[in-house]
């Protein structure tokens, strides 16, 4: 896990490829999503850059049916290693619990949560967004996708018993019932698809345990290097940054949303040459130094903003970031920046004032 939701390269060329279908080429779609044509080459996206090409693809298709075509499209080769460990499961029930398993080298935006029922088992799904709102074709591609992909691996068009979603509906209902062919309901409680505990129990036409047992060592393996990239400095420092308050952030907090101890934690940071301590510190400082440059904004407001229980605690970690104490340092940065000469240069910038 990561503290930041990435997406593997081949969901996101899954997504343009569907776009490529509907004359949409590659160029155009990363141009329009704001993202440089050289992202096509990491072997991962952030969640934020996918959000950011499915809405995209919304706006240059025009298609309401885009995300349950991208779903609808979906086989185990579009996630590689992971897919053909899939497909070589004994059921369709033990492929699930693979997909739970490995889900992360597919993609952190989301989980799968599996209610076994007597007769029938909800597949529901979880979206992990990161700081902007999924597109909701994300979500019905996922869906589609489950669909598609129990087609793909039982060698039979998959009719699921219902197939739910909490948003509302994106296009005509023909469209709906040619993926799922069953009954789609909206705006409900949850993402899910319910499918017959038969279904999922029958054995898998593809099945081989000793392929199985290869594939799932294969991608145990990628998802332990994956981990082992995981909380890198650049990462910590966008989660402190963005949770920095008056409740500092815990490195306990971060080791959990790692899914690693705090000791590992530690452990990777200090092999980068950090410490979580230090990292928080370093960002303390720098949002510090951003407020007091303010001359309007409260001393006191912003030794809470930062987590300080004391003003006098602030005070003291300012003058060792600085060696002035706030108000001092205020005072002396007001001159400079008063006396400056039209023209002029200040130390770090490039371009003179008042220009």
């Amino acid at each position: 896990m990561t503290l930041e939701a990435t997406v593997s390269i081949g969901w996101v060329n899954t997504v343009i490829a569907a776009a490529r279908r509907l004359s949409v080429d590659e160029s155009t779609l990363l141009a329009a999503a704001g993202i440089p044509e050289a992202a096509d080459s990491h072997e991962r996206w952030p969640i934020d850059d996918i959000t950011r090409l499915w809405h995209a693809a919304e706006r240059c298709t025009g298609d309401p049916g885009f995300g349950l075509k991208v779903g609808a499209r979906f086989t185990p080769m579009s996630i590689s290693g992971v897919g053909f460990a899939l497909q070589s499961a004994a059921t369709l029930r033990e492929a699930i619990v693979m997909v739970q398993r490995f889900q992360r080298l597919i993609s952190d935006g989301g989980r799968f949560q599996v209610l076994t029922g007597h007769t029938a088992t909800w597949l529901v799904y979880h979206p992990r967004q990161g700081k902007l709102a999924f597109s909701s074709h994300q979500i019905e591609a996922v869906l589609a996708a489950v669909v598609g992909f129990a087609s793909w691996v039982t060698g039979t068009r998959m009719q699921p018993a219902r197939v739910q979603f909490s948003q509302p509906r994106l296009g005509p209902m023909p469209g709906y019932q040619a993926v799922f062919n069953c009954p789609v309901e909206f705006e409900q409680a949850f993402n899910g698809v319910l499918v017959g505990n038969a279904v999922l129990d029958q054995p898998l036409p593809q099945a081989d345990p000793q392929l199985a047992r290869v594939h799932e060592r294969y991608s145990t393996a990628r998802l332990a290097a994956l981990s082992m990239n995981s909380a890198s400095i650049p990462e910590v420092r966008r989660w402190l940054t963005a949770r920095l308050g008056p409740v500092l952030p815990r490195r306990a907090e971060a080791a959990e949303a790692l899914g690693i101890s705090e000791r590992t934690l530690a452990r990777r940071l200090r092999g980068q040459g950090q410490t979580f301590d230090g990292l928080l510190d370093d960002i303390r400082r720098e949002k510090a130094l951003q407020a007091v440059a303010d001359p309007s904004a409260s001393l006191p407001e912003i030794a809470e903003a930062l987590g300080f229980a004391e003003v006098s605690t602030f005070y003291r970690a300012f003058r060792r970031w600085t060696g002035s104490p706030p108000v001092r340092w205020r005072k002396q940065r007001g001159v400079a920046q008063h006396t400056a000469a039209p023209g002029s240069r200040v130390p770090g910038c490039t371009t003179p004032l008042n220009r």
